[in-house]
This record gives structure tokens, sequence and C-alpha cells, in this order.
């Protein structure tokens, strides 16, 4: 499919907008970044671990995960599991793992990959009352089971109580710690404070010293793809929607990496491991059963832009494999209705500082074990 000479420049201006919307959105409570602030020690490098083992009758393989998990951090270190956890964790710290329900019960975050997590952070000396399992939503959380999951001792946490599609209650959110930008949902005014900005939830600015994200493999109708850096953006702070109010009014382009690079979550999410063992093509966030397949692999990276850019061409290499154009070409229909989708915020990210985008500087292995 080609563009007209009109679409390319269409294109290319509202490029140019939306980074200059990002760019120009405000953050409060700046604080100093450390080595591990994204794109952390390994910028540009991800670790793809492969096993067509991991998945059989539609159930992850455990010892197969673990087998995957060891080999991924040992890749993305140097170092043996435990001293690879070490890298992004002592003890005495408090740390979080972001999990994602949205395309429940077809593709969201699997215990088996979890309880490695967990398992790395306990073997690196952190105490199992300070690993904090965490969602946005508490009744999705428990809708999709993670509660269940959790071993003895490890604690759950979420903001507020169920999903909302006018989120400017700040009620489980730091008033000390926003994104700015001018931009509200359809009907509020731009002079409203609340309206215009996002705030982080008091999970990650006063709960944990360190994030682990583990995001999915994802297509999305108006994002183009919520990998790594949409699980953080739309997983830790409110009033998202206005990213994305209607099929026309979409701005996941600029949002998305104005709010990654908040501070107090640019500086706690250490560790993104991507969980590509099932994963969706089209028709996201929710995954319906057709759009569904099983990559059976997973992706380490402490650079969410450089790894969203690796599973943004996984996504499209199905989408080719299947027949369907790729995310920038796509148009709508009835799963996917949005005008235009923007996987652009990973670029957008990358030109923010978050990570490395260019792909001749990426350092992508990637390991078939079986």
């Amino acid at each position: 499919m080609s563009l007209t000479r009109r679409e390319v420049l269409q294109g290319v201006a509202a490029s140019a907008f939306l980074r200059q919307l990002a760019f120009s959105a405000q953050v409060s409570s700046p604080s100093e970044r450390t080595k591990l602030s994204m794109p952390g020690p390994f910028p540009g490098k991800v670790v793809g671990v492969e096993h067509s083992g991991s998945i059989a009758g539609n159930k992850y393989q455990a010892p197969v995960i673990e087998t995957m998990m060891h080999k991924g951090m040992k890749e993305l270190t140097g170092s043996d599991w435990a001293d690879s956890w070490k890298m992004f964790v002592k003890p005495g710290e408090r740390v979080g793992i972001k999990v994602n329900p949205v395309g429940s019960p077809h593709v969201i975050s699997a215990p088996e990959v979890l309880h490695q997590i967990i398992d790395g952070l306990r073997a690196a000396g952190i105490r199992a009352e300070d690993i904090v399992v965490y969602d946005r939503y508490r009744a999705q959380f428990h809708k999709a089971g993670f509660h269940t999951w959790l071993p003895q001792g490890v604690r759950k946490s979420s903001a507020v109580e169920e999903y909302e599609t006018v989120q400017l209650g700040i009620e489980g959110y730091d008033k000390e710690h926003y994104m700015d930008m001018p931009l509200t949902l359809p009907g509020y005014d731009v002079s409203n404070e609340t309206a215009r900005r996002s705030y982080a939830a008091n999970f990650i600015t006063k709960e944990v010293d360190k994030l682990i994200n583990l995001c999915l493999l994802k297509d999305h109708q108006s994002a183009g793809v919520t990998l790594a850096l949409k699980n953080l953006s739309h997983g830790l702070v409110n009033n998202v929607c206005r990213s994305h109010a209607t099929t026309t009014l979409n701005f996941c382009n600029a949002f998305i990496p104005a709010v990654v690079q908040m501070p107090v979550i640019r500086n706690k999410a250490v560790l993104h491991i991507l969980d590509g063992v099932k994963a969706l093509y089209h028709g996201g966030p929710g995954a319906r059963p057709q759009f569904v397949w099983e990559h059976k692999a997973m992706y380490f990276a402490t650079d969410p832009v450089a790894l969203d850019h690796v599973g943004w061409r996984k996504i499209d290499e199905q989408r080719v494999a299947v027949g369907k154009p790729k995310l920038v070409d796509d148009k709508p229909d009835k799963f996917s209705t949005y005008t235009h989708r923007q996987p652009e915020h990973v670029e957008i990210a990358g030109a923010m500082g978050l990570g490395v985008f260019d792909w001749a500087k990426i350092d992508y292995k990637h390991h078939k074990l079986g």
C-alpha cells in the first residue's frame, strides 16, 4: 500500500506537532537520574529468547519459562541469576512489579513469568514483604486472578477500584508528581489544571523504590503497539483517556513519552521484561482469540525504546505473515477503529532521550533454545 504525497506531508506535519507537544509537556518534582534511569546501563541492547516448548495446550510451561528467564537475564547483564538481579535492586529496597490484565483472559501477564521475577528479586536479597505486584485498577487485578498467584508475604497494590472513562479523580494519586500537557477530554477547558494533568499513582511515588515492568507483546488500535512504554504511561497515572478520546482525537504519540519522562517513572522503572510467549497482532488492547498467536519468545532490556522497536517489528512481521498491512499502513475496521494508529510514540520517546530508536544502533540478539 503506497501513500500519496499529500498523505506523506500530512503525516510529517502531524509528527512534528506531536513531537512539539510531547517536548512541551511539563513534569513536576524533578529528581537526579542514576545509572539505572532510562535507558539504563544497556542503552540500545535487547535480548530475545525463544523456545518452542514455552507453551503447550495454551498453558505456559514453567520449567521452560525458568530456562528462558535465566538465559535472558544472563545475556542482558553478563551475570548469573542472582547477580543479574543485584544489578538492579538491593536489600532493603521496596520493589514493584507492574503487571497487565487488559487482554484477559487470552493475553495477560502469566504467573509463570511473575514467579520467576519474584524468585530473581528474592535471590537478590529482597524480602517478600518488600515486593509489591501492581495494576492500576484493583477490580481488573482481581478479575485476572493476579492476587491468587502471589507467594506468601508478597503484597499487592492498585491506584483505584475500577476503570472510568473520565479519570479526573485524584484519590490514589500524588498531587506532587504530574505531567501537565495542553490536552483535555472534549468538553473540558484547558485552563482546568486537573483536566490537563496526569498525576502519578501513590504506588510509584510512595510505595516502591524500583519498578520491574512486566509488559506484553500486543497490538493497540490507537497507540499502534502497547509494549514497555505504554504499560508505564497508561498504568501509572490518571487522566489517560485524553490521549485517545475519540477515533480521530488521538494523541498517544505525544502523551506516552511525555508521561514516561516523568522523573518518578524514568528513574524507578529499571528493567523491562516483555512476555511474547502469547501475543496479539490486531484488535488490541482487548484480546480476541482470532488475533492471538503463540510467538514463544521473551525479550529483556533496560531501554524501553529499543525494546518497543523490536516488539513493533515482531508484530508487523506477524501481520504481514497473515496478510495484513503493517501498523502504519493499516486502515480502520470493526476491530480497530482509530483513523491513524500511532506506534510512532516509540520514535518520539527515543528523540526525548528515553532510549535508542535508530535500528542501526540497536544491539538485538535473538537466542533460540529449543
